[in-house]
């Protein structure tokens, strides 16, 4: 069981560091946003399963762990997208912003309600 739990460490390390040289080595804030959070989050529960097999008592409170990052991954991704939209560092590499059809439709509409939703 303990080699087991080595080999999955050693997958874990090598999603971290793919997650790593995608951050590098990837052209926009998609693709960087999408490399930093699908291969973290593939790393953090090899490594965490890898942890449990070789040391079996600290199962519990890897498995809670395991949720937290599951939960909070996808949310960060989440936020740091809408952040680099916002900021207006996503530049052209948009084709279609159906976000701010949504924001200009609100407005024309003159529902102050509706465009706080879109921009909150």
């Amino acid at each position: 069981m303990e080699i087991l739990g080595y080999v999955l460490m050693a997958g874990g390390a090598f999603f971290f560091w793919v997650s790593g040289l995608g951050l590098i080595r990837m052209p926009d804030v998609f693709t960087r946003m999408h490399a930093g959070a699908k291969a973290t989050t593939m790393g953090s529960l090899l490594m965490l399963l890898g942890a449990a097999c070789v040391e079996p008592a600290w199962a519990p409170r890897l498995l809670l762990l395991a949720l937290f990052i599951l939960l909070t991954n996808p949310l960060s991704s989440s936020v740091l997208a809408r952040a680099a939209y916002r900021s207006g560092t996503l530049g052209t590499i948009l084709v279609h912003d159906a976000y701010a059809e949504r924001r200009s439709a609100a407005e024309e509409s003159g529902d102050g309600r509706a465009v706080e939703e879109v921009t909150s």
